[in-house]
């Protein structure tokens, strides 16, 4: 079993603002098909929304996130933009998007996003961790044998 990662230990620089949220507002379930390996049948398509309930604007720069594989096996994912953008956010405003993850088992997901406020100070909101589950029955290859 990997060991786990520590994905998340906020520099002392970086604040969790007030009112800044992430939440998960839909997860769908992709069985097989030609556009997802045989080895990796299963896809999970999340759609996801960054509200700014803070009193600043805030610009997003990036992710981190962490996915934990039933097997234990841990992917890391992380870098600069958020589906290609760096999203301006004023107060009451909010990012909306969608990505997916392709995977041969249930997972479990959480992460969180960074960015700096109108103050110049590193800021990051963390999305809730949340199950990315297989059907039963389908645990198998994209045939859906077990």
């Amino acid at each position: 079993m990997a060991s786990p990662v520590h994905w998340f230990s906020p520099v002392s620089a970086s604040l969790a603002l007030p009112g800044l949220t992430a939440r998960l507002d839909k997860l769908v379930y992709h069985h097989g098909g030609k556009s997802l390996p045989p080895d990796k049948p299963h896809a999970f398509v999340y759609f996801i929304t960054i509200h700014n309930g803070s009193e600043h604007t805030v610009t997003l720069l990036g992710r981190k996130w962490v996915v934990t594989h039933e097997d234990g096996s841990q992917l890391v994912i992380e870098g600069d933009k958020i589906v290609g953008e760096t999203p301006r956010l004023s107060p009451g405003e909010q990012f909306s998007y969608n990505s997916y993850h392709v995977t041969a088992t249930s997972a479990r997901s959480h992460g969180s996003f960074h960015g700096v406020d109108d103050l110049g100070r590193h800021i990051h909101v963390i999305l809730p961790a949340f199950t990315m589950a297989v059907p039963h029955g389908l645990t198998g290859d994209a045939t859906g044998e077990e």
